[in-house]
């Protein structure tokens, strides 16, 4: 799969999401920074830049309670063969009854 969103635009998207996250949770930025753990600085440079440590990012994700989103990321992949792949177009392929 080729990704057309630089490094940047991920960043952006990620720190808006946790902002939305933060807001829905009626939470100011001073008690979210408290709550993770993380300082106050760290956390407007996250939402206006998308600049955090991965750790620090962490933290907001458990304050959040959205650490499964967390969890979730780099699962590995299932790697298939081209055999593989093609012998399960073949399998997929309708099936027609015989006529008696």
């Amino acid at each position: 799969m080729v990704n057309i969103l630089s490094t940047k635009d991920i960043q952006l998207t990620i720190a808006k999401r946790l902002k939305e996250a933060r807001l829905s949770a009626n939470l100011t930025q001073l008690s979210l920074s408290l709550r993770a753990g993380i300082s106050l600085g760290s956390l407007k440079r996250f939402e206006r830049a998308g600049e955090i440590s991965f750790k620090g990012l962490v933290q907001l994700a458990f304050a959040l309670r959205m650490e499964d989103d967390i969890a979730l990321l780099f699962l590995p992949q299932q790697k298939t063969s081209l055999d593989a792949l093609l012998e399960q177009a073949k399998n997929t392929q309708r099936q027609r009854g015989r006529k008696s």
